[in-house]
């Protein structure tokens, strides 16, 4: 089986969509390790990607006024239980544009694995980007994920960004991402990562709002369990007029884990507004007891509540 073959075979059990990257009308970009196995580019949306001494190098432009029918597809991994994968991604949407970008990063073996990745974004007036990254590091704990994201959204931009790492062991995740929103611009972060054994999370995640009525959101959902931790840091500074801002934070415990969560807000203008929320704490009893009422285990009911939060 080639490494092209082997990464779509993990990338379609991770939940990606395979046909996708065959189908004449949709970008993607593959990379196994730092070896690039696949790209396409289409009318209006430039990749540009290549190999470099240290890793993968890549630039994707949505060109301006484009409006990218269907999701533009990622697949970035690592099939051996060793090695490392290194990425730099510049993405750019020009004034007006559109897209959704769908990535799987699959790491199924890891048990001495690093993958960092190192974006820079410019979301441009009156632009909207969709990205929804999913994560599967396999059973086995041995991976450190370092993604760390710069993103500016111009005027009347819009950006959208949800991570999920729900299957599987998380190992090491260390996320870093940092958002500045223009005048009339929309962001909104979300994760959901689910900890077991003694997996290790930090999220990061940082929205300033400096145009005026800029609207921000971070919403953060983790659970844990066994001797697995989180810290939790959410950022959002009100610098502008009619700027709205949002933090809002749940983490679940058992046995014996460890949830931190961390909420700043800073407003800088008399005239914007920031609020946060954060909650730490074990399943709920009366929902427990419902569900137990309905015949399922103790077990089983705290997984459907675990679930019910990561949706």
């Amino acid at each position: 089986m080639s490494k092209l073959d082997a990464l779509l075979k993990a990338f379609g059990e991770a939940g990606g969509d395979k046909g996708a990257l065959a189908a004449e009308d949709t970008a993607h970009l593959v990379a196994s390790g730092h070896k690039l196995l696949s790209m396409k580019a289409i009318e209006g949306l430039e990749v540009d990607a290549r190999e470099t001494l240290t890793g993968i190098s890549a630039a994707i432009t949505v060109k301006e006024g484009v409006k990218v029918r269907n999701p533009v597809h990622l697949c970035f991994g690592v099939l051996h239980k060793k090695g490392t994968q290194k990425i730099k991604m510049d993405v750019k949407f020009e004034k007006n544009s559109s897209a959704h970008f769908i990535a799987h990063c699959v790491f199924p073996n890891a048990e001495k694995v690093r993958h960092i990745m190192d974006a820079v974004v410019e979301v441009g007036e009156g632009a909207e980007m969709r990205y929804s990254e999913t994560h599967y590091h396999g059973v086995y704990g041995g991976i450190k994920v370092i993604p760390k994201s710069v993103v500016r959204i111009g005027k009347r931009g819009r950006y959208f960004a949800d991570f999920t790492l729900i299957d599987g062991r998380v190992g090491a995740l260390d996320i870093d991402y940092a958002v500045e929103a223009g005048e009339n611009a929309v962001t909104e972060l979300t994760a959901r990562v689910f900890g077991h054994a003694n997996d290790e999370i930090k999220i990061k995640e940082s929205v300033v709002l400096a145009g005026e009525n800029a609207r921000g959101l971070i919403k953060t959902r983790v659970a844990l369990e066994d001797e697995s931790s989180a810290e939790v840091t959410g950022i959002t500074e009100g610098n502008a007029a009619g700027a709205r801002g949002h933090v809002d934070c749940m983490e679940i415990v058992k046995d014996n884990a460890v949830a931190k969560a961390i909420p700043i807000v800073n407003v800088t203008n008399p005239l914007a507004k920031v609020t946060h929320e954060a909650a730490i704490g074990s399943v709920d009893k009366r929902q427990m007891e419902t569900l137990m009422a309905h015949g399922l285990t103790p077990e089983e009911a705290v997984d459907v509540i675990v679930k019910g939060i990561l949706k």
